[in-house]
């Protein structure tokens, strides 16, 4: 389940250390966040999608592996984004 294009900019323009950052973990964490949000959903309603189910527990850990980077590389942006997206800090 693809972001439409409004949305996604919406999100980068929100959480981008400067102008056209498109690739900070910051804004990768958000995106992830946001289509783990929408798959969710879609798996409440459809509770036998195994493969977007799969989908999803991908996502979850490519998202846990950025947030992981991010908590060791730069601990007050992480402390930042995980207070703004709602997240919890289990890792």
């Amino acid at each position: 389940m693809a972001l439409d294009t409004a949305k996604k900019a919406q999100i980068i323009k929100q959480f981008q250390k400067t102008e056209g950052d498109t690739g900070s973990s910051e804004v990768q964490i958000a995106l992830l966040s946001t289509r783990i949000a929408d798959l969710t959903e879609h798996l409440k309603t459809f509770k036998k999608d195994h493969s977007s189910r799969l989908g999803l527990l991908k996502l979850v850990g490519q998202r846990r592996r950025l947030m992981r980077y991010l908590k060791r590389t730069n601990r007050e942006s992480y402390n930042k984004l995980v207070a703004d997206l709602g997240i919890r800090d289990n890792i």
